[in-house]
């Protein structure tokens, strides 16, 4: 692909996923870092922890990932400090919102999937454009395979439209159990037709006990 002289972004790829459930969230990304044709590390890691019961999972340009998610950080530091306590899921996402508005005249190249829980308990997803348009979800993609796995995960959640009346929680019908299950699967379909997704595929589950992590290998081709 022929790129402009001026062109200061780069895809480096990789593939993000989320879904929520009645008292879960599970956020999970590939580790696959490349840029064309050249695999430039195996190991590295899109998802960053910010806020309390929250995880952000981001693909995209990685030196714009690394500055949105270093702002982020140093926001939610500033917030402890002057609240005495974390900040919850559902401010992060307005304040993504706002971070990723501010730049849109010159863009975070990030592509984002925020999920966690809200203050009842339940999951809750954001999904985000590039220039900070968001909406709650039951489950989102992002990154170069979101386009294979976007319409596995409507056929297995087909999760309700909150235009509908009456409004219902956007939340999927799945388990814990059952919802990583579906992240395995349709990880292991899209590794078989993305070449930017690959090597290992890192899970986060959120639920009230805490966060726990998990690591299994994807196809490394």
């Amino acid at each position: 692909m022929s790129r402009r002289g001026d062109w200061v972004y780069e895809n480096n790829g990789g593939t993000c996923v989320a879904i929520a459930g009645a008292d879960y969230c599970v956020v999970a990304a590939d580790t696959r870092l490349s840029v064309g044709y050249n695999i430039l590390t195996r190991d590295h890691s899109k998802i960053c922890e910010l806020a309390d019961k929250c995880a952000l999972a981001s693909s995209g340009f990685q030196g714009d990932i690394k500055a949105l998610h270093k702002n982020l950080a140093a926001r939610e530091l500033l917030y402890q400090h002057q609240h005495n306590k974390r900040m919850s899921c559902p401010a992060m996402a307005q304040l993504l919102s706002n971070t990723l508005y501010y730049k849109r005249f010159f863009p975070y190249y990030a592509f984002n999937v925020l999920g966690g829980l809200d203050s009842e308990g339940k999951g809750c997803v954001f999904t985000y454009d590039a220039v900070g348009s968001y909406e709650r979800t039951g489950y989102s993609a992002q990154g170069t395979g979101s386009a294979l796995i976007m319409p596995v995960l409507d056929n297995q959640l087909k999760s309700p439209s909150p235009l509908l009346l009456p409004a219902r929680d956007a939340v999927t019908p799945l388990s814990e159990t059952e919802a990583v299950d579906l992240v395995k699967d349709v990880f292991a379909s899209a590794t078989e037709r993305d070449i930017y997704t690959g090597d290992k595929l890192e899970i986060v589950v959120i639920n009230k006990a805490g966060t726990k992590r998990e690591y299994i290998d994807l196809r490394k081709d």
